[in-house]
């Protein structure tokens, strides 16, 4: 006797599956594109369904924050440098994975996984590296802000620098020859770009190194 010939399963709705899937949906549409109807639909549910398991846009948000928050990979030893280091490296990665979150990730309710993330860069600088509390908050702020600051700029430039600087070279230079010769330093840096391009892993490690060095010296 052949049974009945059973449909599709549907996906098991959970806090974490809907969270996970919101991420997805961001990842490949943006944040703004992001509804919980849209989301829903992915289950093949409705969307109140949902809201048994997250309260609201503003709690999927929080969760969503959250998850990209415990990506980031906290090393525990291996000196001040490396740590610190290598979380800023972490951070830029999952940021470079999830560009909707750039901007969002201090703008959310705080989670554990958030609050882990900066306890434990601070300990790390204040008992690894040995900085006094104002020059520790300084040193933090200034590592936070670098890696957003370059996530950020990572996201609004294109892809291909040495095109794009060839082509505004050639666009101010030619509507405006004498452009070269009132602003020659950001000529240079145009043709410098034009001609050896833009590597955004080495261009984030030279800066990484600059801060550290600051870091290196309020130590001593």
């Amino acid at each position: 006797m052949t049974g009945r010939r059973q449909g599709p399963r549907k996906a098991v709705l959970s806090r974490e599956s809907i969270l996970r899937a919101a991420v997805r949906l961001a990842d490949d549409d943006g944040v703004d594109g992001l509804s919980m109807r849209k989301l829903a639909e992915g289950f093949g549910a409705t969307a109140m369904a949902l809201y048994r398991h997250v309260g609201n846009k503003d709690d999927l948000l929080d969760g969503m924050v959250d998850l990209v928050f415990g990506e980031i990979e906290i090393p525990r030893d291996g000196g001040w440098r490396a740590i610190m280091r290598q979380r800023a490296v972490s951070m830029r990665a999952a940021l470079r994975c999830h560009p909707w979150a750039v901007g969002l990730m201090e703008a959310r309710q705080p989670s554990m996984a958030n609050l882990r993330y900066h306890n434990t860069g601070l300990a790390c600088l204040r008992t690894e590296a040995g900085l006094p509390i104002g020059d520790a908050i300084a040193a933090y702020n200034l590592m936070d802000s670098y890696v957003y600051g370059f996530a950020l700029q990572e996201k609004a430039l294109p892809r291909d620098i040495a095109a794009e600087a060839r082509a505004r070279r050639d666009a101010l230079t030619g509507a405006d020859p004498s452009l070269a010769e009132q602003f020659p330093y950001l000529i240079e840096v145009v043709d410098e770009l034009a001609a050896s391009g833009y590597d955004y892993n080495e261009q984030f490690e030279r800066g990484l190194d600059v801060i550290l060095d600051g870091i290196e010296r309020l130590r001593q």
